[in-house]
């Protein structure tokens, strides 16, 4: 049973099938992406617990995959004990759904390097944090999704539009905001680590990526970052995910600073940004090597195999009816590219509404490659 049924929801689906497995996909509205792929589809809300009780029962599934943030993580606790498996784990699943749990586990417990940080539940509590930290920091609400609700708060005059805009965006029901020191970086990377039930934890080569309004709009893989951090980060990365136990791919976020790697933010289930795996750079995409993993299949290496990049397709207004696209031509009659569209049923401005995908050998210019895939992506209309 996947719990989110977006577009990386629909990836893991099709992963999901190909081993012949049977998917219930549920979400809180109709028609959703992966629905469309999976074997049957609920339309709940997750985040109501008996209805998320009703529908396990419903169902009874061996496999519950959370997909999304917005949901009663906490009755994974009971699914668990009633024999059922969650990816990667109820502990995981919980940790990560809170920016507050999982920084303090990273920072406090594991002594991972983070950026200074602190907590605010009122308007007041958040200006208290922004003096401490000075300008510019960066808020975000403590559960939230592709990055909705993080603002940089760069002056006094940014500061209650930047807690309103947490609220505003903040998932679920927790009411509270992390305040982050600004780490200059020059690079922020996601590194895709896999840990499996019977044997060791692997890496994919590390993606880099461009984020706007808290989402990302390109990744790029391989991002070239000095052994030695890379080492750091695999190492980091390790840690995080042994502690909170489990199988299952994880996109794990760094930025690579001057005083080394900062721990930034993990999430338990395949990344948006990984999404350019999907243009063929690895033997096994992030949602193949999710899909085994939670199923206890063997993984016995990651072998990058091309160059690629991926970049967003975004809608720039709001219909209620499913869209259209122009542009779509253009993009395929060039060569080595691909695209995928995902089936969302309505639009509203910035939305991601499907990605264009760039490939070529290993040794291109990944500069060029990232402009060719900007520009294909921005030459792609929703109507």
């Amino acid at each position: 049973m996947l719990l989110g049924s977006g577009e990386l929801g629909k990836e893991v689906v099709i992963a999901l099938q190909r081993l012949g497995q049977y998917v219930i996909a549920v979400d809180n509205y109709a028609h959703a992406p992966a629905m469309q792929v999976a074997h049957a589809s609920e339309v709940i809300s997750m985040l109501d617990a008996e209805a998320l009780k009703t529908v396990v029962e419903k169902h009874c599934p061996d496999i519950i995959v959370p997909e999304v943030e917005a949901i009663r993580t906490e009755c994974f606790y009971d699914f668990e004990a009633q024999g059922i498996q969650v990816v990667p784990s109820a502990r995981a699943a919980n940790f990560t759904m809170n920016r507050k749990l999982i920084r303090d586990l990273a920072s406090k417990e594991l002594g991972l390097r983070t950026a200074e940080y602190y907590y605010a539940t009122t308007l007041e509590e958040f200006r208290t944090a922004v003096a401490k930290l000075g300008f510019p920091c960066v808020a975000k609400p403590l559960m939230s999704s592709s990055g909705k609700g993080q603002s940089v708060v760069r002056s006094e005059a940014d500061v209650e539009k930047a807690w309103n805009y947490a609220m505003e965006a903040k998932r679920g029901d927790i009411a509270e905001v992390i305040v982050e020191e600004f780490i200059q970086f020059d690079t922020e990377i996601t590194l895709l680590t896999l840990t499996q039930q019977n044997g060791e934890t692997l890496f994919c080569a590390p993606i880099g990526h461009v984020q706007e309004r808290g989402d990302y709009q390109e990744s790029w893989q391989p991002c070239t970052i000095a052994p030695e951090l890379l080492k750091e980060a695999q190492e980091m990365a390790a840690k995080v995910t042994k502690a909170l136990t489990g199988s299952g791919i994880w996109g794990v976020e760094f930025f690579l600073g001057e005083k080394g790697v900062y721990f930034s933010e993990l999430s338990p289930r395949p990344h948006d940004t990984g999404m350019v795996t999907l243009a063929g750079t690895q033997n096994l995409n992030e949602f193949e090597l999710h899909a085994r993993a939670l199923l206890g299949l063997p993984v016995p290496q990651i072998e990058l195999l091309k160059s690629g990049v991926s970049a967003v397709i975004l809608a720039t207004e709001a219909n209620d009816r499913f869209p259209e696209f122009s542009g779509v031509e253009a993009v395929l009659e060039k060569v080595r590219t691909d695209i995928r569209l995902f089936g969302k049923p309505v639009t509203r401005p910035y939305r991601r509404m499907g990605v264009v995908l760039v490939y070529d050998n290993l040794d291109t210019d990944m500069n060029a490659l990232r402009d060719k895939a900007r520009t294909l992506a921005v030459g792609v209309e929703v109507h």
